[in-house]
């Protein structure tokens, strides 16, 4: 009569092939890189002149070294660093990019967490300095040494995964010297936009830019009406115009450089579609590594169904 009951080599079989689907289950829910992202998701370009460096807390070209609560540092903020590595972000943002100039606040820290204690999906949020003090919008035209920077530190910026959610730009207080290259202001600023998002590959990038302030000459109402005059898709304009400067009467204080992140955070926020909101990146993704486990684990399920059917006949 035969035996009903599997043998040694049998029972071998069937704990083999448990331990199989066991370890498929198990790395379906390891979380690789392919499943959890925790690299920078939310990348932002920071780039214009001094007011973006950030000159906040600077007085005689020393920083004071005071820095608000709204500007600390934040564990899901970085920084990439003149050396192309992602840093923690902390103030003053520019210190390794805007080397000729003592750098103090900035609107990049506040801005980036009023983003995050608004839609904390965005994080892990990267931060992209590349403003340099004194700059004109022809310094800034395509083919130029900053220009090329801009570029560059961009795609550094993406090579670990990421997108580049916008341009934050705060320039034109350096056109405001002279009266040609006011009026031309605005034709170069479109064009730099514009060449900008298509070196990016990016033609509907948002552009967040900010109407100056101030400026070192005596156009500064020429240039602020070439920025209002602008006309872009995806692009918004914040007005700086009566936020307090320094005693130098060109730069933001540390309060305004505060209240301006915030603004332009509040400005980013706008292009965010509520419905896309609650599935920003950052969370847990199913892709096509994830649909492979899972069909290798059904398939040993159902090997393993087999096997165990097969086995009790015998």
């Amino acid at each position: 009569m035969p035996n009903s009951k599997p043998n040694h080599t049998q029972s071998e079989t069937i704990s083999s092939v448990s331990h199989l689907c066991l370890i498929c289950v198990s790395l379906h829910f390891l979380p690789t890189s392919a499943t959890l992202r925790s690299d920078t998701e939310s990348i932002f370009l920071l780039a214009g002149q001094s007011n973006m460096a950030g000159r906040g807390g600077v007085i005689n070209n020393r920083w004071d070294r005071v820095v608000p609560p709204q500007s600390y540092p934040n564990p899901s903020i970085f920084r990439l660093n003149s050396k192309l590595r992602w840093v923690e972000a902390k103030e003053p943002l520019h210190i390794d990019i805007d080397t000729n100039h003592t750098c103090g606040i900035g609107p990049g820290m506040s801005f980036a967490n009023t983003l995050l204690a608004n839609e904390p999906v965005l994080g892990p949020i990267g931060l992209v300095p590349c403003a340099v003090g004194g700059t004109s919008i022809s310094d800034w035209a395509r083919g130029g040494l900053l220009y090329r920077r801009l570029v560059r530190r961009a795609r550094a910026a993406l090579r670990d995964g990421g997108t580049i959610q916008a341009l934050i730009w705060y320039q034109g207080e350096r056109d405001t010297l002279f009266r040609e290259g006011a009026l031309d202001y605005q034709r170069r600023l479109e064009k730099f936009f514009s060449d900008l998002r298509a070196d990016l590959q990016s033609p509907m990038l948002p552009i967040i830019q900010v109407g100056i302030a101030s400026g070192e000459g005596p156009y500064i109402e020429t240039v602020r009406q070439a920025q209002l005059a602008i006309d872009l898709l995806n692009l918004k304009t914040i007005d700086a115009m009566g936020l307090p400067l320094e005693s130098d009467h060109l730069h933001l204080t540390t309060s305004a450089q505060v209240t301006l992140g915030e603004k332009l955070a509040y400005a980013f926020l706008q292009f965010v579609p509520k419905q896309a909101q609650a599935v920003l990146p950052s969370q847990v993704q199913i892709n096509s590594g994830s649909v492979l486990l899972i069909n290798l684990c059904f398939t040993c399920f159902v090997v393993f169904s087999l096997i165990t059917a097969l086995l009790k006949r015998l």
